[in-house]
């Protein structure tokens, strides 16, 4: 895929001229050195891209790399910073602010953290919610909790008063973690910051169990995600298998994305049918998605189907559409509807099924990291601490090509990832399951 021309620039609040309290690690003999920002990682590395770039001559696009600079911007004595967790709960939440805390601490000496809580809601005086002081004692085992020991909340809140609180508490980072909604907003108090002329450093970490966010290949989560909704295959497959006509559906996080769902079904290939946002479906017809269970049952006598909660939409259009706090589109709810339709159908036609119906997302969400995303959250964690301790600003740490990079924030809130229909993940989902096309000949 050719990206084009993107603006990879990271803001920061002046030169770093500091040296940093952290030491350069040795490897026997030879040292290794730290990170700078000409140490890139390429934005396009496909075939495709790289010619075209060449061809017209055009600037390769590339992240600066993340990690430890040999000078910092922030005096560590004198540094206050803030931490804030906002939107939905996702497991590694816990990780983060461990890895944050632990690395301002002993990495750079930093002694002075606020836990602020219950999202932007905590920034404001009038919902009094208590500050909390973040310490190497209170985050030492947090990792085995799941949740956020901070809270969370939706909704938008005021600016002005966001970086009020900031200024009257002397913040010079503010370490934000959380979804699209969340990375737009770190946006605008950065703008609010640099309007007033404050010296605050603002560093992102996205948070989508979805792993949906822009120009950030994995998100932490998602790897627990995929994990657990295995297991719920797994059972939906037990249970199919033990009736006649057994059918296990099971509804899996995915409000405009479908990579959960996709990547459990290649988990655990007992997966029939998929559906996801990005592939449009018909439900009823010859080739439509009750046909084709009917046949399944036929041949087989049981079937498991996987649904994104983002799935099927358009079979609402004609409710009435509601916002949550934060405005986003609440969705309807496609696991139930699909469990009623399809009873529907074959009670219409006489034919006895065994429904059993499973929705895992909350747990999901509020589940401990698995090990594969702890270690994930650690490298997030500290690599945020190291763009902010240098005075990089409006950014967020992500992981592309395999290196952990810093990304603008406007780079990122551009679009949506979601699910390529001509890809490999697609491509292959479809090879495992064999559900071919569930649309009608037009």
């Amino acid at each position: 895929m050719f990206f084009g021309h993107i603006d990879t620039t990271i803001p920061a609040l002046g030169e770093a001229k500091i040296p940093t309290p952290i030491q350069g690690w040795k490897n026997g003999d030879e040292e290794t050195h730290f990170i700078t920002d000409d140490d890139r990682v390429l934005v396009d590395v496909t075939p495709s891209g790289l010619e075209k770039m060449c061809r017209e001559n055009q600037p390769f696009p590339s992240f600066e790399m993340a990690g430890p600079r040999s000078r910092i911007y922030f005096d560590p004595s004198k540094l206050r910073c803030a931490l804030v967790t906002c939107g939905g709960l996702c497991p590694g939440l816990n990780d983060i602010i461990r890895s944050i805390v632990l690395e301002l601490t002993y990495g750079y000496g930093v002694h002075h953290i606020y836990g602020i809580k219950y999202g932007l809601q905590g920034f404001i005086p009038r919902y009094g919610h208590d500050v909390i002081d973040l310490t190497p004692d209170l985050v030492v085992n947090i990792q085995d909790r799941g949740g956020s020991i901070l809270g969370s909340s939706r909704g938008p809140q005021d600016i002005g008063e966001i970086v009020d609180t900031m200024d009257r508490m002397n913040i010079g980072i503010l370490f934000m973690v959380g979804g699209d909604g969340t990375l737009k907003a770190a946006g605008r108090i950065a703008d609010a910051i640099l309007e007033r002329g404050l010296k605050i450093s603002v560093i992102g970490i996205p948070k989508t169990i979805d792993n949906d966010i822009h120009m950030v290949s994995r998100s932490f989560g998602f790897d627990t995600a995929v994990d657990v909704a295995t297991q719920a295959i797994r059972g939906a497959h037990n249970e199919a298998e033990g009736y006649p006509n057994g059918i296990g559906l099971i509804k899996l996080m995915g409000r405009h994305s479908g990579f959960i769902a996709a990547t459990a079904t290649l988990a655990k290939q007992d997966v029939n049918f998929v559906l996801i946002p990005e592939i449009a479906i018909d439900l009823e017809g010859p080739s439509g998605l009750l046909q084709k269970l009917e046949e399944r049952l036929n041949q087989r006598g049981h079937a498991v189907i996987v649904v994104a909660e983002g799935a099927l939409q358009e079979c609402f259009e004609d409710e009435q559409t509601t916002r949550d706090a934060s405005g986003n589109v609440k969705l309807h709810d496609v696991g139930l509807f699909l469990r009623d339709r399809i009873k529907a159908y074959f009670r219409e036609k006489a034919i006895e099924i065994n429904l059993k119906y499973i929705d895992p997302s909350y747990m999901i969400r509020s589940l401990q990291a698995n090990a594969n995303d702890s270690v994930f959250c650690g490298f997030l964690g500290r690599d945020a601490v190291h763009a902010g301790m240098t005075g990089k600003t409006r950014m967020l740490v992500g992981h592309w090509n395999n290196h952990f990079v810093h990304v603008p924030m406007a780079v990122s809130a551009r679009q949506r990832k979601q699910v390529n229909p001509k890809g490999k993940l697609w491509s292959t989902v479809l090879e495992a399951t064999g559900q071919g096309s569930l649309r009608n000949p037009a």
